[in-house]
């Protein structure tokens, strides 16, 4: 487990759910494709109404990050945005959603727009949905 989920963590959410300069961060937690083992990964994220949208950028790598391949085998998961938690269902956003979202996520992080340029893939926009515990 990496020190800034610790952090994150450990003061639930007082600590690194607002870093400056860059959109809030949250927790999520889901569950390896093949393994079955929960694992944890801090994201940032943008609200929009009531879902939250990440974005599976992997810094413009050619392939998509471990966990969105996990959300894909399992997409129940839970997160933790500040200190409140909450289980979601993630789906990946439809090419019309992402339309529409993916100017709002260049303006909560320019990066993203760099690492669209870097790679050859379209970098998936994942939706997680509010759900019942």
């Amino acid at each position: 487990m990496g020190i800034h989920t610790i952090v994150y963590r450990a003061t639930n959410g007082t600590i690194g759910h607002h870093i400056p300069g860059l959109a809030p961060m949250l927790l999520l937690d889901h569950v390896g494709a093949k393994s079955g083992i929960k694992r944890t990964s801090p994201l940032l994220y943008i609200p929009d109404g009531d879902d939250l949208v990440i974005v599976a950028s992997k810094g413009g790598y050619p392939k998509h990050p471990a966990w969105f391949h996990n959300l894909q085998a399992n997409p129940d998961a839970t997160v933790q945005v500040g200190s409140e938690r909450r289980p979601v269902r993630a789906r990946v956003a439809t090419s019309q959603e992402r339309e529409r979202l993916w100017p709002h996520v260049i303006e909560a992080y320019a990066g993203y727009a760099d690492y669209q340029a870097r790679t050859g893939r379209e970098i998936p926009l994942v939706i997680l949905e509010r759900r019942s515990a």
